[in-house]
């Protein structure tokens, strides 16, 4: 590891802690509220009914331990910049290799995803009309260029645009439910004739209508929902006094899951029962249309486009950070360990949006959104699952080789070990889950052709490292 000044001048060739308390906890909840609760959660309630609401739960206090897990790592030494520098410190230079360009992959799969959710989204004010190819791949272009120059500026602009649209997503999803509550107590009926109320979670074949195959249908899509939380430890390196950010930011994931995930999906079902949601549409737009309130229909759809803008921000901010890692590993070409006089790691970035481009090109080629977002989303939830699973093993790791350091923490794992075995057993558990469905098990089927890529590239590197 660099034992470069951390505070970042511009010799020092360093990233600068340009990220206030601020930024760190909009950025932690930005990451918490993404494209798959937006887009993703009509699906999940079609597939669960009422028991989405406990999956959310359960999925929420395994990613937190998780959280927890990075947190104490992060802050046991203040020279780790991302999990590229934990995992190669306690596992070894391939477990660094192995995940950052893993995490790399999972943004890049994610940004795919979001530029057929922008089309899907865009569509709406198309007056529902699909986008030719070439309209396709031109919006695509577009939002890539625009993302990028929001990155290639600076570290604190990032931040900035990431607390705006995190907060845009805060204040529209506390109307929901505020207007859904409303609603409920007014016994509002839908232009579908439903009459709001509490009574629908349980009336119309109780919590789990679909029985357990049901249940265990819906942790596939809401997996998706929360990849993103551990960008709070991505940011962690750019983070102003992170001893006492990082442990706020972390501790607060499980109220905004119960807020943005369990309470919005709660209100949702209350106004229009689960077997009348729209699989393929937002439940968020859907609500508004159902109360009949075209311009807050309007507003709201702004409101998901603004979220996938969000998403592919951190995306594309999180792949330039891992390149810069491991170039600077010895793991990645050199010229992604390079900075501008802006301290942003520009040739990475630049490759990133070049392999998003592949995005513009897969939907000139296939033009079917919905398909492709699947397959994009499900790689990706199966490649976040063995990142959060590298990140428990570091744990363990740690655990076990620096009691030292463990007994110091003011920020411990609850539970320690005990907690780390449960939730690997959990992960692989969902890890199964995801080959019941026929989509899914699709690229489950795929991921392990990107192991064979990385030992290739690995092959390759490791006389690099070595020299």
């Amino acid at each position: 590891m660099s034992n470069q000044n951390i505070n970042g001048s511009h010799h020092s060739g360093e990233l600068q802690k340009s990220l206030s308390n601020r930024h760190l906890q909009l950025i932690a909840i930005g990451g918490a509220i993404g494209t798959g609760l937006f887009m993703g959660s009509g699906k999940t309630i079609s597939l669960a009914g009422p028991s989405i609401l406990f999956i959310y739960m359960i999925i929420g206090v395994m990613v937190f331990f998780v959280m927890r897990a990075l947190g104490e790592l992060l802050l046991s030494n203040l020279e780790y910049k991302s999990f590229i520098d934990i995992t190669t410190d306690l596992i070894g230079p391939w477990a660094g290799y192995f995940i950052g360009w893993t995490y790399w992959l999972c943004w890049i799969s994610i940004g795919i995803a979001d530029l057929s959710a922008i089309i899907n989204y865009l569509q709406f004010f198309n007056n529902g009309v699909p986008f030719s190819p070439q309209e396709s791949a031109l919006i695509c272009v577009a939002s890539i260029f625009f993302i990028m120059g929001l990155n290639l500026v600076t570290v604190k602009l990032f931040g900035e645009m990431e607390f705006w649209f995190a907060l845009v997503k805060i204040i529209a999803i506390v109307v929901l439910i505020a207007v859904g509550l409303w609603m409920v107590f007014t016994g509002f009926t839908s232009t579908s004739g439903d009459i709001a109320s509490f009574t629908h979670l349980w009336s119309n074949g109780g919590l789990f209508p679909k029985g357990l195959d049901g249940f265990l249908a819906g942790f596939q899509i809401a997996m998706f929902a929360f990849v993103g939380v551990e960008l709070v430890g991505t940011t962690a390196a750019e983070t102003q006094d992170p001893e006492r950010n990082l442990p706020k930011a972390v501790n607060s994931i499980p109220v905004r899951i119960i807020i943005f995930y369990v309470v919005s999906l709660m209100i949702v079902m209350s106004v229009t029962p689960w077997n009348h949601v729209n699989p393929n549409m937002s439940p968020f737009v859907g609500l508004f249309s159902q109360a009949g309130i075209a311009a807050a229909a309007i507003i709201m759809n702004l409101v998901v486009l603004s979220s996938v803008m969000s998403s592919m921000n951190s995306g594309v901010f999180s792949t330039s950070r891992m390149l810069f890692g491991l170039s600077r590993e010895g793991q990645g070409p050199k010229l992604f360990g390079k900075l501008t006089s802006r301290h942003v790691p520009a040739n990475a970035l630049y490759f990133s949006a070049l392999c998003l481009l592949g995005g513009a090109a897969l939907q000139y080629f296939v033009p079917d959104t919905v398909k492709a977002f699947t397959l994009a989303t499900t790689l990706s939830t199966v490649l976040f699952i063995c990142v959060w699973l590298m990140i428990i093993w570091s744990y363990i790791v740690y655990y076990k080789t620096r009691p030292e350091l463990h007994a110091q923490s003011k920020f411990k794992m609850p539970g320690g070990l005990f907690t780390c075995w449960i939730v690997i057993l959990f992960f692989i558990i969902m890890l199964y889950v995801l080959s019941l469905e026929p989509d899914t098990f699709q690229a489950l089927k795929v991921s392990p052709m990107w192991l064979i890529i990385l030992c290739i590239g690995y092959f390759f590197l490791k006389p690099k490292k070595k020299k």
